[in-house]
């Protein structure tokens, strides 16, 4: 499963424009299920595509099989899926190759730094003599919400709170 940031704006505009389901038939050859906010497709070496928005991200699971390197005919496919893939990525996500990387690295950053602030926090808290209760009490609250944040794959909240907690300790 992989989750992509979506620009701003863009689930209204392609809901406007017949949905989800729509965009990925413009694109996939074989959709079977199709809905403003999600769909279930299959197109050349792609043997599953589902894929939905939610929260402000596109979730796609796809299962792939590995083309016959030996058959001109299968490279070709091959090709033609990932090209298809590429483009319906850029359609449906507003971003770029390059842009859908940034937005991972920056998603996956927010991520450790609030697994960061829970380590630091928990460290301080051991060798800290002079804590109050009531500090303890509310670092191990925001221990909890965040990493019931991260569970959630909330990671922007997520590192909000590691600040908050850093900041509650220092």
């Amino acid at each position: 499963m992989e989750r992509f940031d979506v620009r701003r704006g863009l689930i209204n505009e392609v809901k406007e424009n017949g949905g989800l389901g729509k965009l990925a038939s413009e694109f996939f050859s074989d959709v079977k299920e199709a809905t403003e906010l999600s769909f279930v497709a299959s197109h050349g070496i792609m043997t599953s595509i589902e894929g939905s928005y939610k929260d402000g991200a596109l979730i796609i699971d796809v299962t792939n099989v590995p083309p016959d390197f030996d058959d001109p005919e299968a490279m070709k496919l091959a090709m033609d899926s990932r090209k298809r893939w590429t483009n319906f990525l850029d359609q449906s996500t507003g971003y770029n190759s390059k842009q859908r990387g940034d937005k991972a690295k920056e998603w996956a950053k927010k991520a450790s730094k609030a697994k960061s602030a829970i380590s630091s926090a928990r460290h301080f808290m051991e060798i800290s003599a002079n804590l109050s209760e009531e500090k303890i009490s509310q670092a191990n609250s925001l221990i909890s919400e965040i990493e019931a944040l991260l569970s959630e794959n909330n990671n922007t909240k997520a590192a909000s709170r590691g600040e908050k907690l850093n900041k509650l300790l220092n």
